[in-house]
């Protein structure tokens, strides 16, 4: 076993994403972006929403003076 993920022939997810993507580099690379920028408007609108509840920012230990 090593510990760089692209030894014996594996080169991980993002790898993997790239060879399925259609097209040349350019189209890849466009597409690339499209994928990162669904991924970034799905966590800020649905994700980060839902989350912000459980998380405990509002419970502060400061006094008031």
């Amino acid at each position: 076993m090593s510990l760089v993920p692209w030894w014996n022939g594996r080169d991980g997810m993002y790898g993997w994403i790239w060879r399925h993507l259609p097209g040349n580099a350019w189209i890849k690379a466009l597409l690339s972006l499209a994928l990162v920028l669904i991924v970034v408007y799905v966590l800020f609108q649905y994700v980060f929403p839902w989350a912000e509840p459980l998380l405990p920012f509002n419970d502060v230990t400061v006094d008031n003076q």
